[in-house]
């Protein structure tokens, strides 16, 4: 049998390691072509290094696979464009994007600099709206075509530090679903993966009190290729009929995530004033507020 991704070209962003190395191995092993596309910066996107990306290829070549590498920043348009012009010039066609490509600058709001908001903003957001538009044009000419992006649960439920990140993320989600539905008149579908995996980009999370290092050890034991096989899913023609969802993966399990809806209403035929919304609304709906929970309380469970 066909492998439903086989002869399919693929790129995938900040695949020089982590979760980007594993998906570009993943579909490569599933029979894709993959433009891999690493600056090799620090997790705080400073420096680079261009082995990052070629040592992805070389050991996707080695397996008998095919690869090419691409250095190319997403954070800037034209950049980013060349990107997709290398899966064009090097197999001449293109079908999947993964928008995984990101850096860290974690900072108390309190505390965080433009400069810290901007860099994360850049690579994250705007890095995912560069190289998704850029192949846009492709992928409307040819009627088909799957974006996935990584969004994270510190965007979608909260995490303390991260406003920048939270931010993009969060984003990132509401991107996705709006290219799910301008784009599927062109049968293009785009999803987002919330990914829980053990990388240099949670490798500096806190590990100062007996709680923070049982997280960390938790999130050691969850390792890339989990998230790997359904980028891979979803980039495959598997799932046709499967487009402006948000899925979490986390060990051997598999969510899909909620997307905002109205969760209760009140009405008053007099209209509204502050006294009658203390007194009358708030009372009425705050049995149903979300409390401030970080991500690591909601998904408090060990991962199976």
């Amino acid at each position: 049998m066909t492998d439903p991704i086989e002869q399919r070209v693929a790129v995938v962003t900040g695949a020089g390691g982590g979760i980007g190395k594993a998906i570009a191995l993943e579909m490569a092993a599933d029979g894709a072509a993959v433009v891999v596309n690493d600056l090799g910066t620090s997790v705080s996107g400073d420096g680079t290094d261009q082995s990052a990306a070629q040592a992805v290829v070389d050991e996707i070549e080695a397996a008998g696979g095919r690869a090419v590498a691409n250095t190319d920043n997403v954070a800037d348009y034209a950049s980013a464009s060349n990107i997709i012009a290398t899966a064009m010039d090097t197999f001449g066609r293109l079908d999947a994007v993964i928008n995984n490509a990101g850096i860290l600058r974690d900072r108390m709001f309190h505390k965080m600099d433009p400069d810290e908001w901007k860099a994360v903003i850049d690579v994250h957001l705007h890095g995912t709206f560069n190289v998704s538009r850029a192949a846009a044009p492709i992928f409307r000419q040819q009627e088909a075509g799957a974006y996935v992006h990584m969004t994270s649960t510190s965007g979608l439920i909260g995490n303390r530090g991260q406003a920048n990140y939270s931010a993009a993320k969060a984003g990132i989600a509401s991107l996705s679903k709006s290219i799910a539905l301008d784009m599927a008149a062109f049968n293009v579908r785009s999803n987002c993966i919330s990914p829980f995996a053990w990388s240099r980009m949670i490798g500096s999370i806190p590990t100062d009190t007996p709680e923070q290092q049982a997280r960390v050890d938790k999130l050691k034991s969850m390792t890339p290729d989990k998230v790997a096989v359904l980028a891979t899913y979803l980039a495959s023609d598997r799932a046709a009929d499967v487009s402006g969802q948000i899925f979490a993966a986390r060990g051997n399990e598999i969510f899909l995530m909620g997307q905002s809806r109205p969760l209760r209403g009140i009405h008053r035929s007099e209209g509204w004033d502050p006294e009658t919304i203390a007194s009358e609304a708030m009372p009425a709906l705050q049995g149903q507020f979300y409390p401030l929970e970080v991500s690591g309380e909601v998904f408090s469970w060990d991962p199976v």
